[in-house]
């Protein structure tokens, strides 16, 4: 294997047997029968790539897709059914971290306890222990028992602990979302700090945005098999494109007023009422679970009219599932509406939507200025994805970045 390759995974497959109840004792079989044959359960089928040596590699796919077991395969814990992988260099794995960690031990301890397991010595542990515990950030906590840590805390520090010992190769299992907010960047920022010293990292997440935006390729593995391989922001928009297309077609009807929150509000005095709420695709393409976040589509308010209207506003008000009201469109900019007696729709088209991925409660609103003929409150829920990577906020802000100058010109020497 060159130099420049290090990770070499060649037709790698591992199967397991999914053993079904078992009938051990005389009686047992005798009322019940033989035991049955286990069943077969490949994991892998099939799966080759490379990790060159210095970058950055994701592998993606649905809970179930082999994602871990490729990962233990490569640090050595699983044998592989057949295939080859080879290592080109020292590798670490951060797989279920604190799980070796002895309950009964100070936090401390168990700190002296994995970092000699994890190949330390006595006196280099002693000079990280400081690091070490600033890095998990338990507080005073550190001197007592792990078990009474929470679940979080335990990774924390199997984490930290993990991160001292400077790999040429780092394989890490979704690791890196556990903790609060500023342990996750302490996270992203060691893991930074090993790029640019050329480790090899392989990362298995769930988050789409990570793996775009930090990853130069990327696999995305499928019930076992590869589905793509390629930079990171192709395969993450393969991998968004097909969930996407999944969930859209796996879609109940949903033309009727259920409500986002148990029964809606409803008000008005009832000359026209909404009669359903539709989402509808980019290329208009009705029957739509969600709306992709950067992409355009077209909200439609149906309503049936009981009576003639010579002037009448349509109105949505959107808010976040946190509770935050983050839109309200209306027809009040572009004019009044008018109707006859009948059915009909009115449609909110939208070049590009600015919304991040969550979901939002939909309230409607068919009014004339001060009065209210129809508002269901929060009645109707939309649906956001993602269709990449995604920014922290509830919204895109679009804009231009321009570069400037404050430097002063070099004088001239005289």
């Amino acid at each position: 294997m060159s130099d420049d390759i290090a990770i070499r995974v060649r037709n790698l497959s591992k199967r397991f047997y999914l053993a079904p109840d078992r009938r051990g004792s005389l009686k047992e079989r005798a009322v019940r029968g033989k035991s049955r044959e286990a069943d077969e359960f490949w994991a892998l089928r099939d799966v080759s790539f490379d990790v060159r040596a210095g970058s950055f590699f994701g592998i993606v796919g649905h809970n179930g897709s082999g994602k871990s077991t490729a990962l233990k395969i490569i640090a050595g814990i699983y044998r592989p059914t057949s295939g080859v992988v080879e290592v080109n260099g020292q590798l670490r794995a951060l797989l279920e971290l604190g799980a070796g960690f002895h309950p009964e031990l100070t936090g401390r301890e168990n700190i002296m306890l994995n970092a000699s397991i994890l190949g330390m010595s006595q006196r280099d542990i002693r000079g990280s222990m400081d690091e070490i515990i600033d890095f998990a950030g338990i507080g005073r906590f550190i001197d007592s028992p792990v078990k009474v840590y929470s679940s979080g805390m335990a990774v924390r520090l199997g984490f930290a602990v993990a991160v001292k010992m400077n790999p040429e190769i780092l394989i890490v299992d979704e690791v890196i979302a556990v903790g609060d907010e500023a342990f996750q960047r302490r996270c992203h920022d060691y893991m930074f700090d090993l790029r640019k010293r050329g480790t090899t990292i392989v990362l298995v997440t769930h988050s789409m945005a990570a793996i775009e935006s930090m990853c130069d390729e990327a696999v995305w593995l499928d019930h076992g098999l590869v589905r793509a391989h390629g930079p990171g922001p192709e395969v993450v928009r393969e991998y968004v494109d097909t969930v996407n297309q999944a969930e859209a077609q796996g879609r109940p009807d949903a033309g009727d007023v259920t409500g986002a929150v148990g029964r809606p509000t409803r008000i008005g005095s009832g000359e026209i009422e909404c009669t359903g709420f539709e989402i509808l695709g980019p290329d208009g393409a009705r029957d739509q679970s969600f709306l992709v976040t950067g992409a355009p589509g077209t909200l439609r308010v149906h309503y049936e009219a009981h009576e003639a209207l010579p002037a009448f506003h349509v109105g949505l008000v959107l808010n976040h599932e946190s509770g935050i009201v983050v839109a309200h469109p209306t027809t009040v900019e572009s004019g009044s509406l008018a109707t006859g007696v009948g059915k009909g729709y009115v449609d909110f088209v939208i070049p590009r939507l600015l919304l991040n991925p969550g979901s939002y409660w939909v309230s409607t609103t068919l009014a004339e200025t001060g009065h209210y003929f129809d508002h269901i409150d929060r009645g109707f829920t939309l649906k956001v994805r993602g269709g990449g990577a995604v920014m922290p906020g509830l919204m895109i802000l679009p804009g231009e970045w321009v570069q400037g100058s404050d430097q002063r010109p070099p004088v001239a020497e005289r």
